[in-house]
């Protein structure tokens, strides 16, 4: 099923991309593993936890892009509620535990160029070419910004770069991630998928030569919830595996599907679900980012319902 045909119907009525491995049962869509939850990413009480929920995980492994990190792997995550705040706790194996850093948030809500109610929804990439990490954010939910850093910790440069205004008849656009992946003809290294709310919550997509400036917006939305018999979907991630290309996202319903788009995202495949929320997961579990650890897959989430999340760990097996 290719978008446009998707489309019609409807109107009718991983420290990166993830890989996973060969071995992933097939019963799930698209292969995935079966992920079982392991523990809590974060433990509380934390020095820095001004709303007492946290959404939006996302994994980075430093140990071979820095010296002097404080661990193997970093992770990004903040609460959504105002004032938010940009965190990041490490540990020496996707397994944990974490250790908050003293010094959270790395970015307040008070910015260079503006006061934001909130910042929050952190996705950070290495970007070989300038030996930068780079650290997306939304603030407000109109607005996603860039910032760098050297060291991942301390960020700099912040800068807009995704506003409603780039994307027509959108009231939001924020929960972006950003990977390397190029589209035929677009002349980019890096795509940004991120929620866009136009009658209902859908998925869009940019791409950028550089992954700081230069980004171009598709106003069509590469996901649609209809497919899912839906009204919302959000928070996604792309995911590489079987020669193709797909986005992982959650729904309204709290449950996390996948969706095939293609190498040249021209498609909408939509594939069904890859994880339902356990007991302890309230009802919900979102935002998916993974990451693969001793060959190991994993999958970091934010469990229960908005407002009230934590960050959980599962691992495949």
């Amino acid at each position: 099923m290719n978008r446009r045909t998707l489309l019609k119907g409807a109107a009718a009525g991983l420290a990166g991309t993830a890989v996973a491995p060969a071995a992933a049962r097939a019963a799930l869509p698209a292969g995935m593993p079966t992920y079982s939850y392991l523990r809590d990413a974060l433990t509380m009480p934390l020095n820095y936890n001004p709303t007492g929920e946290f959404i939006f995980p996302c994994i980075r492994g430093v140990y071979d892009k820095i010296s002097g990190a404080r661990a193997r792997y970093y992770l990004y995550y903040a609460p959504h509620e105002k004032p938010g705040g940009i965190c990041v706790a490490y540990a020496n194996s996707l397994a944990g535990p974490f250790t908050e850093y003293s010094a959270n948030p790395l970015i307040d809500n008070v910015l260079p160029s503006t006061t934001v109610s909130h910042v929050s929804s952190p996705h950070v990439i290495w970007d070989a070419a300038t030996r930068q990490f780079f650290c997306y954010f939304h603030g407000e939910n109109t607005t996603t910004r860039v910032a760098r850093s050297a060291d991942g910790i301390n960020f700099r440069d912040e800068t807009p770069i995704l506003s409603t205004r780039l994307v027509p008849g959108t009231s939001e656009t924020s929960y972006a991630r950003v990977f390397e992946h190029t589209l035929p003809g677009r002349g980019n290294k890096y795509v940004m998928v991120f929620m866009g709310v136009k009658s209902g919550r859908r998925i869009f997509y940019g791409w950028s030569p550089n992954g700081w400036d230069q980004w171009q917006f598709s106003p069509t939305p590469l996901v649609n919830p209809e497919g899912d018999g839906l009204t919302d979907i959000a928070a996604p991630a792309l995911v590489k595996r079987n020669n193709t290309t797909y986005v992982a996202y959650h729904g309204n319903d709290g449950r996390m599907r996948i969706t095939e788009v293609g190498n040249a995202f021209d498609r909408e495949n939509h594939l069904g679900v890859f994880y339902s929320p356990i007991a302890s997961d309230n009802g919900r579990a979102a935002a998916p980012s993974f990451g693969t650890d001793g060959g190991t897959p994993y999958m970091f989430y934010e469990a229960g319902p908005r407002l009230q999340a934590r960050i959980c760990i599962a691992r495949a097996g």
